[in-house]
């Protein structure tokens, strides 16, 4: 049954960084709200592209070709395979969409475990 999902409410829940938090399922894939603050490490996904949306603050996505800025409201799809790091000089609130069980460091060894709210 699908119920409405309020991301700011969600988004009170917690005060950790890097640790993202499914708040539903779509075809397979997580849906997720984190916050991010500072520097994340570089890494790629093989098997799938990585989506950022930002509803809060200002992220750069560093790219080997580049970096990326996004504000509240934009999106980024970093293509699968594609070395980044995201940085955040001050708190970002981010809704990413991957398939389920992808580990947010592209190695699941080193990967954070990913929370239902």
């Amino acid at each position: 049954m699908s119920k409405k999902v309020n991301l700011k409410e969600k988004l009170s829940l917690f005060n950790d960084h890097w640790s993202p938090k499914i708040v539903a399922d779509f075809n397979g894939h997580d849906v997720m709200v984190v916050k991010v603050k500072g520097e994340f490490v570089w890494h790629s996904h093989e098997d799938t592209d990585d989506f950022f949306l930002v509803l809060k603050g200002q992220l750069k996505i560093e790219l080997p070709d580049g970096p990326v800025f996004l504000g509240p409201g934009e999106l980024f799809i970093v293509p699968k395979g594609v070395e980044h790091r995201p940085v955040a000089e001050e708190e970002v609130h981010l809704m990413l969409i991957e398939p389920a069980g992808t580990p947010n460091t592209g190695d699941a060894t080193t990967a954070v475990t990913k929370d239902y709210l």
